[in-house]
């Protein structure tokens, strides 16, 4: 990505130290993945287009690209076939868990080499994720993936979960939800995943659109995508619900804040609570790194706004059900952070779950935790969002 927004595809002659770039300087999208073919004539790669994976294969001599007819999902591991006559890859969307598929180029057929096991579960007839775009309050363009449950099985305005991701820097890709099939299969729920200012996967300076001062910019993306929610005739208004880990935990908590009033409920797991108890009892290896994203707690100006956005101290304004999951023995987001940030909120006379795991870290792993915490988690939906 030197010199330029997003990650190319280029070629380097080592004798020469010239760096040629393979693909139009307008393609504005990352290069995510990329394979040469056994001849050195093809390099097939794969494109992150809103989180929407796009083949793509160069011939080396006549510069045209092919760009095999491959189902919408996410495209990882590509291999070329010894003869360079067929390609292979492994594919992930709302009706696939990652199997491993082959295009041929002379046929232009499609082979499906695995069927992963789904526990009974009928993907036939599954919808791909809806890529929604909008604009937010200052006219940044972004995007996220909407997952309907059917309008048959369940009709009518349906209500919403809206599932931010962590990192921040990290992004939501139309592929397969796993579990949270329940929710649109079984509870009529559609399950909305944005990418807010800060994600991955949009170019250099959007990752960095979040960071130290403008953290709250980020909050502010969550309101338009409710915004779009609001008006989309599948959606009810009234029932929306938002939920979030690491980061997105405390995204969660700051959308409760800021636009309690268009939510029912959230969902908090192993989020920040507060950015400078974070900071001091995060591990050390990783407060540097962290400082970059959140900004030094060490400058004065930037301490007292950290402190200023941080979630416990604005508590009392949380006025909907919360449920705060966490990990005693998590070495990024300290279980601090979720005892605190409870106490605070019912000290507020707010209504809190609370689920803290003894045996787990950063997120539920082993799987009767796992299990304990999605069945919790249904149980809540129940109670304030249903």
């Amino acid at each position: 990505d030197r010199g330029n927004e997003f990650h190319r595809l280029v070629r380097i002659f080592l004798t020469e130290a010239d760096v040629e770039p393979l693909i139009p300087g307008d393609v504005q999208h990352d290069v995510e993945s990329f394979e040469l073919n056994p001849s050195g004539t093809q390099i097939a790669y794969v494109l992150n287009v809103d989180g929407i994976s796009s083949l793509e294969v160069l011939d080396l001599e006549s510069r045209k690209v092919e760009r095999p007819p491959i189902p919408q999902g996410v495209i990882s591991h590509l291999r070329w076939d010894t003869l360079g006559m067929q390609l292979g890859f492994s594919l992930s969307n709302a009706a696939t868990p990652t199997d491993a598929y082959s295009f041929a180029f002379l046929t232009r057929e499609i082979s499906a080499w695995t069927e992963s096991e789904t526990g009974g579960l009928d993907l036939k007839s599954t919808p791909p994720a809806e890529l929604v775009r909008i604009e937010s309050f200052d006219g940044l363009k972004m995007s996220g993936f909407l997952y309907r449950p059917d309008a048959k099985k369940f009709p009518g305005k349906r209500p919403c979960m809206i599932q931010i991701h962590g990192g921040p820097e990290s992004q939501s890709r139309p592929d397969f939800i796993g579990r949270w099939n329940y929710l649109t299969r079984e509870m009529g729920v559609a399950i909305f995943f944005p990418n807010v200012r800060g994600s991955e996967g949009y170019g250099k300076s959007f990752l960095a659109a979040d960071n130290g001062f403008k953290r709250e910019d980020s909050v502010k993306d969550i309101r338009a995508f409710i915004e779009v929610l609001k008006k989309d005739a599948q959606i009810d208004s009234t029932r929306l619900a938002v939920m979030g880990g690491s980061y997105g935990g405390y995204m969660t908590l700051a959308s409760l804040i800021h636009h309690g009033d268009e939510l029912r409920c959230g969902i908090d797991i192993v989020g920040i609570s507060n950015f400078l108890t974070f900071l001091k009892n995060t591990q050390d290896y990783r407060r540097d790194l962290r400082r970059v994203e959140y900004g030094d707690e060490r400058d004065e100006k930037m301490a007292s706004h950290l402190a200023k956005i941080s979630p416990t101290e604005r508590a009392g304004e949380i006025k909907d059900p919360l449920f705060i999951v966490q990990g005693k023995n998590d070495p990024r987001v300290p279980v601090t952070e979720a005892r605190q940030m409870a106490e605070a909120v019912r000290k507020a006379g707010g209504k809190v779950w609370y689920l803290e795991a003894a045996d787990e870290g950063h997120g539920f792993q082993k799987k009767q935790n796992a299990d304990f915490l999605f069945l919790s988690v249904l149980e809540f939906l129940k109670a304030n969002l249903l």
